[in-house]
């Protein structure tokens, strides 16, 4: 009987050499088709909360308040303009639940009823920061659901010249800068510690929301807590990283180059970080301003 040829060591080696090699060509090319899938999902969603901000001023008259203060009758203290925007997102149960604790806690912070506070909404998080698909744990044993999505609030957090800011009630007849060149929130993923970046409530600086669900375009960092050993900044858009807790005070994200922003009119534009210098003069909706868009 005639024995059948088998591979010798060398043309082994040879087959794995060339295995390896088409290895290497591919997982890049998968994490690019990974990475474009990801940015696709993050600017999608980022439209449609532009279109629940239109829907809620078609029925208001008025954007929402980008976080309600705790002032004296408030029905809602602390509450996120994201929460507001529930019942346009296919969200109904959510905010009935919501409105639900409030009558029950005035004080969001607490665990129960506000059960909605770690309850993560797929279309407040960007794709490719897999922390805000679950529930996270923080400080104080917080159970907190987190968003990759804040409003822009002017140039820090001690102006209103934005869309969005504390107990704002801005009409788009306000935004005499123009809708197209105005911003109304961005890409800003969570803290480090997960402390910063809640979508249903938060307190911020001073109660402003900043660093939380609101921010700055050239943010100052002068009450934050848990990020007291960062500079004072000003904090300017540009690359971040989920390691440093510093980075929660400027707009950034987990895309190649720059991030995802909504207009006041309801567009999205990826901007490059190259964009920095123009960024405050896009955050104001009525200060006469110049900037065109790269």
């Amino acid at each position: 009987m005639r024995s059948r040829p088998g591979l010798t060591l060398v043309e082994l080696l040879v087959v794995i050499a060339l295995v390896a090699v088409l290895m290497g060509l591919l997982l890049p090319a998968v994490q690019a088709v990974r990475g474009a899938a990801a940015r696709a999902a993050c600017q999608n969603n980022l439209k449609q909360i532009g279109l629940a901000l239109h829907s809620y001023h078609d029925a208001e008259g008025v954007f929402p308040a980008g976080i309600t203060s705790a002032r004296r009758g408030e029905k809602y203290p602390y509450m996120s303009w994201l929460t507001r925007l529930l019942p346009y997102v296919e969200q109904d149960a959510l905010w009935r639940q919501s409105v639900s604790a409030y009558e029950r806690q005035l004080s969001p912070f607490a665990p129960a009823p506000h059960l909605v506070l770690s309850f993560p909404v797929a279309l407040y998080g960007c794709p490719a920061d897999s922390r805000v698909s679950q529930t996270q744990g923080t400080h104080r044993n917080r159970r907190v659901a987190l968003t990759s999505y804040v409003g822009s609030l002017g140039k820090d957090y001690r102006s209103t010249t934005g869309v969005l800011f504390r107990d704002s009630r801005v009409r788009i007849a306000d935004v005499r800068d123009g809708t197209s060149t105005t911003l109304a929130a961005g890409e800003r993923p969570p803290s480090t510690d997960l402390w910063y970046g809640w979508w249903y409530v938060g307190y911020g600086q001073r109660g402003t929301g900043s660093g939380d669900m609101l921010l700055g375009a050239e943010e100052v960092n002068e009450a934050m807590r848990y990020a007291s050993s960062c500079p004072r900044g000003p904090y300017r858009f540009g690359p971040g990283k989920t390691t440093e807790q510093c980075d929660v005070m400027h707009f950034w994200s987990l895309h190649s180059g720059g991030g995802h922003f909504l207009f006041a009119d309801g567009s999205v534009r990826f901007l490059a970080y190259s964009a920095a210098p123009l960024m405050a003069a896009f955050a104001s909706r009525a200060g006469g301003e110049v900037a065109e868009l790269p």
